[in-house]
Formats: structure tokens, C-alpha cells, sequence
């Protein structure tokens, strides 16, 4: 793969691009997952989209004639590691935090900015309990899980499968996801059986399989591993042929996938949050990334870029104070990469929330690896 606009910083750099010369930065501190065990590679996606958009605030003048900045700390996946980071950024005088791409470590993140008053744009974490209570410092782009994978739930029953089996591993996030494709299902007198990977080997999964009758298995599971194992092993039981294989969460959006996985990673049906034909401005951005990229954006590109459109967009109108930049978010009109962004109270969810980003169920292309196909919009 190549790299994204700029390499990505270590843990101790800041970045800032098409610099104005006039007057101190605006700082921003931008929250990715750059090592392991975090998505790298979404990680990578989420910065390179968070650069462009911050170069081309800065290209036409900055905010009010400030350079805006980038500070980036690599959160690893590791929630202590992000509070700390959120804790060592406030006291770098950060105006608003951004990014992060992992629920669990969005949930800390989120408490910590609500502790220390520090506002938090999250660009692509969807679990719906981001904050325990309601918090007016914390607003989120990506749609909520309960909406998303409820789409999903919807796909998979118009494609006829209601004997779903998920392969699950311990987490806050993949439980959640469950609850929803279970209740969603059970509406339509659908059923998911629930295999702990903790207790069962890839052989195992099949055999489950097969005794429960399920036509569809979707991983909960970590990549590569567990995951990779998984598809290998039903992709080569004959007694499996015509089961459906679909990864909700969005793994199989990324080159790690299809380099680890191969033609096995075909035809799994993931969420993506993209419309099905891009704006003017997403198709502008889209080509510009993809140059830098060297590879077509993932979402988490276009969720980078938004974030920084509306932090720019409320710092020129409220300027750095963090108070007036989180009382500001119910008032955010900003076209985003992927439609019109404001923010509401949305019943359930506590924090500022763009209801919503589009939703589709995408597969990579059996006959062409490389190639999308949307099979379901929302």
C-alpha cells in the first residue's frame, strides 16, 4: 500500500499543511489507531482525510488567518493509552479533539473530553453508548450501531436468511451488535445463534453450522485473527457451499482483507457509509485521496475529511474557546463529502449525533476482488 498524503506522524509530532504565515495555530488533537493492535490501515485512511481537509483550511487562509493544526497521538486500540492522550492534549491547549475509529477506545476518549471539558468531534466509532450520560461536549458523524446494523438485519432478511449464527468474541461492541441483528431478526420471526470463539475452534464453527441449519455466519471476531481462520475453514467445508459469509462491522473494506484473505475474502457483505453516487465535492475529494493513497478511500477517509470541515466551519464563527465550540454543535450546517451534516438529540444515543450518514451493504466483487458492489442502501 502506499502512503496516505503525508507518512503518518509518530506518537510525539504534530502536523499542519499550506501553513498561513499570520498568527499562532489553532490546534486540533487528532485521536487514530496507527500500530497494533489497532486497524492500522483504518487508522491510516482516518489521518489522510483529516491532512487533506486541514491543508485545504489552511490553503484558503486558515481560520481567520490562523494556521489550523493537526496534534496526532496513535491510540494503539488501547482505551488507557487514549485517556492519557486525551489528558496530555488538553494541557496542550487543544481547541477540540478528533477522530478514532474503534468504539472502545472512542467510549474512553469521550468520558475523558466530558471530565475535562474538551470538545470531541468522533469521526467514525458507532457504538451507541459513547458516553454513559449525556454530554453537550461530545457530537459524533458516523451513524449510531443500532441504526447501521439494523440496515444489515434488514439486508439479510430480504436476502432470505433468517437462521443467522454470529462467531463472537468478548467485547462491549460485538455484543451490542448481536442485541441488534437478534432483536431486529426476531421482528421477523428470525433467529441468531451465538458461537463463543473462546470455546470453539474454526472446525468447531462448521460443525455448529451445519447441526443449526444457519444459511448465514457473521464474524464479530478481530482481524486478521480469528477471522481469517474462520472464512479459510468454511470456505473449504463442502457442507457450507451455499452459506453466506458477512462481516457487519467492515473489515473487508480494506487491502489487509483481500492481501490476507484472497478470493476467500469475496462476496462477504460489510456496512460502509458512503452514498451511492458521490457530490461534487466527494468526488473531488475522492480523486485526491485516492492520489495519495494510491488505492481507493475507505469511508473512514471521507469521515476524517467531514470532521475537520465542521471543526474548521464552527472555529471560524466561534473562534478557540472550547465552551463556545461545544455550545455550537446543534447549530452546525455544513455540506459535508457525504451530504448536509447538522446534528441532534437523537432518542437513546448522549451525545451530538448527524442523523444520519448514508448506509450501504457492500461486497467486494467475487469475480473482481477489487471491485465493489452495493447490494443494499439505507
Amino acid at each position: 500500500m502506499q502512503p496516505p498524503p503525508s507518512q503518518p506522524v509518530s506518537p510525539s509530532e504534530s502536523t499542519s499543511a499550506g501553513t498561513p504565515t499570520e498568527g499562532s495555530s489553532v490546534r486540533i488533537g487528532a485521536l487514530v489507531p496507527l500500530t497494533r493492535p489497532g486497524w492500522a490501515e483504518a487508522g491510516r485512511h482516518l489521518l489522510a482525510g483529516l491532512e487533506l481537509a486541514v491543508g485545504e483550511v489552511n490553503g484558503a487562509g486558515g481560520i481567520a488567518g490562523r494556521p489550523l493544526e493537526l496534534v496526532v497521538r496513535d491510540t494503539a486500540a488501547d482505551p488507557r493509552k487514549a485517556a492519557a492522550a486525551v489528558d496530555e492534549l488538553a494541557g496542550l491547549g487543544v481547541a477540540a479533539l478528533a477522530g478514532e475509529y474503534h468504539s472502545v477506545v472512542a467510549r474512553a476518549v469521550a468520558a475523558r473530553a466530558d471530565v475535562l471539558g474538551v470538545p470531541f468531534l468522533c469521526s467514525s466509532a458507532v457504538l451507541d453508548t459513547l458516553t454513559e450520560q449525556p454530554t453537550s461536549w461530545v457530537a459524533r458523524l458516523a451513524p449510531a450501531q443500532s441504526h447501521g446494523w439494523r440496515i444489515y438485519a434488514d439486508f439479510l432478511l430480504g436476502a432470505g436468511h433468517s437462521r443467522i449464527a454470529v462467531a463472537a468474541e468478548p467485547s462491549v461492541y460485538w455484543a451490542s451488535g448481536a442485541g441488534i441483528l437478534r432483536d431486529r431478526l426476531a421482528q421477523h420471526g428470525g433467529s441468531v445463534l451465538e458461537l463463543d470463539m473462546r470455546a470453539l475452534t474454526p472446525a468447531a464453527v462448521c460443525d455448529e453450522l451445519v447441526g443449526h441449519g444457519a444459511t448465514a455466519l457473521l464474524l464479530l471476531v478481530g482481524f486478521p485473527e480469528p477471522a481469517a481462520s474462520i472464512v479459510e475453514a468454511v470456505r473449504r467445508d463442502r457442507r457450507l457451499s451455499e452459506i453466506l459469509i458477512g462481516a457487519p462491522a467492515g473489515q473487508p473494506e480494506f487491502t489487509e482483507w483481500v492481501t490476507r484473505s484472497g478470493a476467500d475474502g469475496a462476496g462477504v457483505p460489510f456496512l460502509r457509509y458512503l452514498p451511492e453516487r458521490p457530490s461534487p465535492l466527494g468526488a473531488r475529494v475522492e480523486r485526491v485521496l485516492r492520489d495519495g493513497l494510491g488505492r481507493e478511500p475507505s469511508f473512514v477517509a471521507f469521515e476524517g475529511y467531514d470532521t475537520v470541515t465542521v471543526l474548521a466551519d464552527v472555529l471560524r464563527t466561534q473562534g478557540a474557546d472550547r465552551a463556545r465550540i461545544a455550545a455550537a454543535w446543534p447549530g452546525v450546517d455544513v455540506e459535508g463529502t457525504r451530504g448536509r451534516i447538522r446534528f441532534s438529540r437523537v432518542p437513546g444515543i448522549g451525545v451530538w449525533q448527524w442523523s444520519w450518514a448514508p448506509v450501504q451493504v457492500v461486497e467486494r466483487d467475487p469475480a473482481e476482488p477489487d471491485r465493489f458492489r452495493v447490494l443494499h442502501s439505507g
